[in-house]
């Protein structure tokens, strides 16, 4: 058969169809619609939801919630509830305040204190809380654990040993990070992120 008489490979004959151009049209005609949407919605392509500082100082909590879903709590995290505890005690007695943070080296274990004190005073292992505050992050404020040993204190002698080792007891939590909209000056949006933190302080054997 001479290569006159050859029938053009099925693809080419569909290519050459009037209805493959037109829907080939209608395709493109609705990619482009699609783009002009995405183009006018706040934080364009990437379909981010963005508000301007104002927004975020009237309604930042249901702002956020709508991140995150209306079923979690901040409050179910004690390294949030605690912030409020703490800054009471430092608003109303920075005098004390002051002496605790001149000891805060490694305690010696008060055998005979109270059992009404608190895990992190009565621990072998014992910690401090400071408030660590982030701008860009919700909650801006978490109540972190920091360990006051290297070593845990033996409970015969009261003293620090250095056979065991002081080590961060961390809770994983989910965090909103506040970022600029890529596509909208001036406003902000938020992705979530999940972080490690540091809720109290046990006790391990050193790594040999």
């Amino acid at each position: 058969m001479s290569k006159e008489q050859q029938q053009p490979p099925s693809f080419l004959r569909f290519m050459a169809s009037p209805s493959t151009w037109l829907l080939c049209a209608l395709v493109f005609s609705y990619l482009g619609f699609c783009e002009a949407q995405k183009k006018e919605r706040p934080g364009g392509a990437h379909h981010q939801l963005c508000f301007s500082q104002e927004e975020l100082q009237e309604g930042s909590r249901d702002i956020l919630q709508h991140f995150v879903g209306k079923n979690l709590r901040w409050e179910k995290y004690s390294s949030v509830t605690l912030v409020e505890h703490l800054e009471t005690l430092q608003t109303q007695d920075r005098r004390r305040r002051r002496k605790r943070h001149q000891a805060h080296g490694c305690p010696d274990l008060q055998l005979r204190s109270p059992s009404r004190a608190d895990h992190h005073e009565r621990s072998i292992s014992p910690w401090r809380y400071r408030i660590n505050v982030d701008e860009n992050r919700y909650p801006r404020k978490l109540a972190f654990a920091e360990c006051l040993c290297s070593g845990c204190i033996d409970v015969r002698t009261g003293k620090e040993t250095p056979a065991l080792n002081s080590v961060p007891v961390e809770q994983t939590m989910m965090v909103l990070r506040r970022k600029p909209c890529t596509h909208l000056s001036g406003a902000f949006t938020f992705e979530v992120d999940y972080i490690k933190v540091p809720v109290g302080c046990t006790c391990v054997l050193p790594k040999h």
